[in-house]
């Protein structure tokens, strides 16, 4: 199989019959499509875990923890002994096991690391989330377990990282990889990739907004960055077809202190395990 043809087909597929009810609903009512979007949009898909993350997950001790912000509870993952933690966040429809391959490297680094299931996420309870839930579970994280030397996400996670620093998770430097920017592009593309009108993104942010009380935008990741004062490294691979290369530019522009790295035919979540990604990890937090 060609690089391009592998990278297609790690990119999550929407099954037909939803992109079917979407474009029912959207010839039905437009409030109908939105609310269905939506559901679609806080509704991640639970997988298994693969056996390459058994490992961490036998030997973690893992234990609940109350969100008293958002009434949830999640999983957390403790995996080493060590006093010196870093905290690892996994993205959307990911696990607290999914960054084993760093995890791994950092224990042999003489760190420990600290990861959870995000709501709806693994073992966490609930059907629904949203990036809202992510920060605050890292906020409360950080209170009970930490403090983090440094702090590690991918795609969604890294973009919560910026988020929750901004709202003062303390770490010396943070690393984040393959993370979407702009709210508004990632919703526009959700509800392209749904084959929906693009009139449906403006009433999906409308919706989140009311839900929420705040303008989408604000969580976006050079808008959470902007005075962000943190080190951060920002890997993305080029070849990524589900949160494109543009977002690690702009995110780079925006953040004073920050270095990027560019990867090749890695796509969204082969990049994890990569080989030269973890290395410039591990110099990255050594520098």
């Amino acid at each position: 199989m060609a690089k391009n043809q592998e990278i297609q087909a790690q990119t999550l597929k929407i099954p037909k019959v939803i992109l079917l009810t979407a474009k029912i609903f959207q010839a039905i009512s437009t409030k109908l499509v939105t609310r269905f979007a939506a559901k679609l949009f806080t509704t991640p898909i639970k997988h298994k875990i693969p056996k390459r993350e058994f490992t961490m997950e036998q030997q973690s001790i893992q234990e609940n923890l109350l969100i008293p912000s958002i009434n949830k509870e999640i999983v957390v993952y403790h995996y080493g002994t060590s006093e010196k933690k870093i905290l690892l966040v996994h993205g959307w429809s990911g696990r607290g096991t999914q960054l084993i391959k760093i995890a791994d490297e950092l224990l042999n680094l003489g760190y420990s690391t600290i990861s959870f299931d995000a709501p709806a996420h693994g073992k966490s309870k609930g059907n629904s989330t949203i990036m809202i839930e992510f920060i605050a579970s890292i906020l409360a994280v950080e209170k009970q377990f930490g403090p983090f030397e440094f702090a590690i996400g991918h795609s969604l996670g890294g973009m919560s990282i910026l988020n929750a620093i901004r709202e003062h998770l303390n770490v010396k430097k943070a690393v984040i990889i393959g993370s979407g920017d702009l709210i508004h592009d990632i919703i526009d593309d959700f509800v392209k990739k749904l084959g929906l009108k693009p009139e449906i993104g403006k009433q999906l942010k409308n919706h989140f907004e009311r839900k929420y009380g705040s303008p989408m935008n604000y969580y976006s990741s050079s808008v959470a960055a902007k005075d962000c004062t943190t080190p951060v490294l920002i890997i993305h691979d080029e070849n990524d077809e589900e949160v494109n290369v543009k977002s690690a530019y702009h995110i780079h522009e925006t953040i004073k202190n920050s270095e990027l790295m560019i990867t090749k035919n890695l796509g969204h979540r082969k990049i994890l395990g990569s080989t030269e990604v973890i290395k410039r990890i591990i110099e990255y937090i050594k520098e």
